[in-house]
């Protein structure tokens, strides 16, 4: 069997450009939930999300004329593929796989809102053709020269983690030698008002798997990581920072948004991944937790956990807590987390964490990032509809 790994990472994210700036953000558990002033917000129960800088996104080389998650998406995958070394005939045979969902519906709502208010609105011609996600794909692709495979993953919650299992699955079945893969989004007015409207936003800074949660927390951002046969990796010299040893997918087809109340699903992706890496529940030390803040999600997850691990020694955390949920964006961003737990040995926090719920029995590592040596960890994507996702990594 072809083993995977992972040589070139690249991210945008809450606390900036640059894996060093995401990595910094995350070992000292900052957290980038901030008063969100991208969109309106006046009415809405909340009015914080965990937005990209502006001054990083003004220094992104990307086009301004570009969208919003084209420019997230661009610079990430670009700081991935640098990262690898990839020469230009080696990109010319590289798969492209991208995890999204908003597309450039940002743009394409700035445009119909001021034609609504009747100010005349700008020209929507560059931002109505790439409102689809498929465009990040497009842009990206013919920009770094991909000529490999081309996929869009559209699968709410989980497509960024779901685009990296694809690109595994590509590179195990020899269809490409590598893929750049994760994912990209940005916070736009339908999903931020529709998320309000479910109640589902907690008007302070989300608290994964905190007794007192309320809700999750918005952001936005891109990640991508570059994966190759280990065997290519090595006869090319490339660094290498992790396996990704196994990943599984399932669908629980349970309700249109509520997963299945025992976590079935979960725990056929969390055993899927384990049994296809190889890997016994007790040779992991860590689970990035999809970990959304809200009272069902957290709930759920943690009985999955429960249910593969057993009680009490597994370290878990939630990347969340600090940048949002990202949408599209979270597998990837919380894979490229995973990745980097492995080589620093350091376990980011769950930095709002301040009375554990009892339904919870893990360490959620609160509020201070651990030190602590990790050989194997999963990382959980759990979208809306059932769709999970869980990717296993090793050193």
């Amino acid at each position: 069997m072809t083993r995977v790994v992972v040589t070139g990472l690249g991210a945008v994210s809450p606390f900036g450009a640059g894996v060093k700036a995401f990595w910094e953000g995350l070992a000292s558990a900052r957290c980038a939930i901030e008063p969100l002033t991208l969109i309106e917000t006046e009415g809405f129960r909340a009015r914080i999300a965990a937005a990209v800088p502006a001054a990083a996104v003004d220094r992104l080389a990307a086009s301004r004329r570009r969208s919003r998650a084209d420019r997230f998406g661009l610079a990430a995958a670009a700081e991935a593929v640098e990262d690898a070394g990839l020469s230009r005939a080696e990109l010319a045979g590289t798969a492209l796989v991208v995890g999204a969902v908003g597309g450039g519906m940002l743009e394409a709502e700035a445009w119909y809102w001021a034609r609504a208010r009747g100010h005349g609105g700008p020209d929507g011609g560059a931002g109505l053709a790439t409102v689809l996600p498929c465009a990040h794909a497009d842009v990206i692709g013919r920009r770094l020269g991909l000529g490999g495979p081309r996929e869009t993953v559209v699968m709410a919650c989980s497509s960024g983690a779901a685009a990296l299992a694809m690109a595994a699955d590509l590179i195990e079945s020899g269809a490409a030698p590598r893929a750049v893969a994760g994912g990209v989004d940005t916070i736009t007015r339908v999903c931020y008002m529709g998320f309000n409207a479910l109640r589902l936003l907690d008007p302070e800074p989300c608290r994964p798997f905190d007794r007192d949660r309320r809700g999750m927390t918005i952001g936005e951002g891109a990640a991508f990581l570059v994966l190759e046969s280990y065997a290519d990796a090595r006869a090319r010299g490339a660094r290498i920072y992790a396996e990704l040893a196994g990943h599984a997918m399932t669908t629980d087809a349970y309700h249109v948004t509520a997963p299945d109340p025992e976590g079935s699903g979960m725990i056929a992706a969390i055993r899927g991944a384990l049994d296809r890496a190889r890997l016994t529940p007790a040779a992991v030390d860590y689970a990035n937790a999809h970990g959304t803040g809200t009272p069902q999600n957290d709930r759920i997850e943690a009985r999955a956990l429960a249910r593969v691990f057993g009680e009490g020694r597994l370290l878990v955390s939630s990347n969340k807590s600090q940048i949002g949920h990202t949408m599209a964006a979270a597998g990837g961003l919380e894979a490229a987390a995973t990745v980097l737990t492995l080589t620093q040995g350091v376990v980011p926090a769950t930095v709002n964490l301040t009375s554990v719920d009892p339904e919870v029995p893990f360490d959620c590592v609160p509020r201070v990032p651990r030190a602590a040596p990790v050989h194997a960890a999963i990382s959980n994507s759990f979208g809306f509809g059932g769709q999970n996702v869980t990717l296993a990594f090793t050193r």
